[in-house]
């Protein structure tokens, strides 16, 4: 079984993700700041060298201004 951040499902997760952030539009590195974590944070999370677990990712995608049940829809995660 591939890693968890290796299956289609995660890479279109992240994807999704860059763009909602592109959307807004912040950078990776004020994104990682207005989120209290390392310059490299967002950058590791969408290069897929860092999973990213449900607490952050409600935590991304709030400081992106997208609802989080919508983004799992749209992942295919959620129905």
């Amino acid at each position: 079984m591939p890693k968890s951040v290796h299956t289609p499902k995660y890479k279109k997760l992240v994807k999704l993700l860059r763009e909602a952030r592109e959307a807004t539009p912040l950078s990776q590195e004020v994104a990682s700041s207005k989120l209290k974590r390392m310059r490299t944070y967002v950058s590791k999370i969408e290069s897929r060298e860092r999973r990213v677990d449900v607490v952050e990712l409600a935590e991304l995608l709030k400081l992106y201004d997208v609802e989080l049940h919508k983004f799992l829809k749209d992942c295919g995660l959620a129905q």
